[in-house]
């Protein structure tokens, strides 16, 4: 416990949104978006009002931009990929119910490589499902710590 306390490690504390915030909505490009959908309940969760439908005055998250993109990283003797590099990049913008950014526009990248056997591909595919479902949750807690090293400062 010594150790910890000495090197400066702390917990996370848990993301506080700024008083004046108001209600929020979560828009994305993509009207399904699961990054859209996973942002709008951790808001909630940390005590946002969840904008109502036709309010005009209200917060918007905004997602200008949702990529996913695979690189290949790796290939065997015969130059068949056998590792890939997949990658999630979001661009995004929160700005007050009087349109002024509180959080102005940023972007955010994850990167995580997978093994792909070119000779045995049972089981790659969902293994590529579960990886991006965890970059979701991944870029989702991304996003919200960047809303909340904000609130800090002010």
């Amino acid at each position: 416990m010594l150790a910890l306390s000495a090197c400066g490690f702390q917990l996370r504390q848990a993301l506080t949104l700024p008083p004046d915030l108001g209600p929020v909505r979560v828009v994305s490009i993509d009207r399904y978006s699961p990054l859209a959908e996973s942002l709008a309940q951790a808001l909630t969760r940390a005590g946002a009002v969840p904008a109502q439908e036709g309010s005009a005055e209200v917060a918007v998250l905004d997602l200008m931009s949702e990529r996913w993109g695979d690189t290949p990283a790796a290939l065997d003797e015969l130059g068949r990929v056998q590792e890939y590099s997949l990658r999630y990049a979001v661009v995004f913008e929160l700005r007050k119910a009087d349109g002024k950014p509180l959080v102005p526009r940023q972007s955010i990248e994850l990167s995580r490589d997978y093994v792909s056997s070119p000779t045995n591909a049972i089981g790659t595919e969902g293994e590529r499902e579960i990886l991006m479902r965890e970059m979701r949750r991944e870029m989702s807690s991304a996003v919200l710590r960047r809303i909340g090293a904000v609130s800090e400062r002010r």
